[in-house]
């Protein structure tokens, strides 16, 4: 992404600090679940039945995580609508489940680091930076909205346009995560 600077607004600034947000939270959330385990089991077992069962049709799995999180970035993206906030909590949201339930995992599963690192990280190197950038565009779709000048029309239809080029390039990234999630991750992780 480059860089670009919307007067003293930089979208790839907070882009970056997006992710620093979803890791920083994230062992916030391992951490919570370490000296909580039951509560972050149970909050895990309520994330795995609101999501439900993955399909035996790896095509399946994958339209099924790739129409969930375009859902997700397209939240992100309306979120940072509301005074630029929403993509930072839903990003720090995300950070805190991913943490708590890695820890689940690890602790009640008994699945090595190195297994749950193998189940994570050949998607979400794609996913989670679609996500944040995603909220990015939300972001700056606010920004353009509240910089002054033209008419609130304009602007609001000039955030627009920068946010939708942001928001399909996330399209495209998750599209490649989805993929990566159903056909290669399960192999991987000795989970397919």
């Amino acid at each position: 992404m480059s860089e670009k600077c919307y007067g003293h607004f930089f979208p790839g600034r907070v882009f970056f600090l997006l992710l620093v947000v979803f890791i920083g939270v994230g062992f916030l959330g391992y951490a919570f679940a370490l000296f909580n385990g039951s509560t972050a089991l149970n909050l895990t077992k309520a994330i795995a039945q609101r999501i439900g069962p993955l399909y035996g049709s790896s095509f399946k799995n994958f339209l099924k995580i790739f129409t969930n999180n375009v859902s997700v970035a397209f939240i992100m993206m309306i979120s940072g609508l509301f005074f630029g906030l929403g993509p930072w909590f839903i990003m720090a949201f995300n950070g805190f489940i991913v943490g708590v339930v890695v820890r689940v995992v690890q602790g009640v599963r008994g699945f090595p680091m190195e297994r749950i690192l193998l189940g994570l990280l050949p998607h979400g190197v794609f996913e989670i930076p679609a996500l944040a950038l995603a909220g990015t565009a939300g972001i700056v779709w606010y920004r353009e909205i509240m910089r002054g000048g033209d008419g609130a029309g304009e602007r609001f239809r000039e955030g627009a346009l920068k946010a939708l080029k942001l928001f399909a390039a996330s399209v495209v990234l998750l599209l490649i995560a989805a993929f990566v999630e159903a056909y290669i991750t399960p192999r991987l992780a000795g989970l397919g």
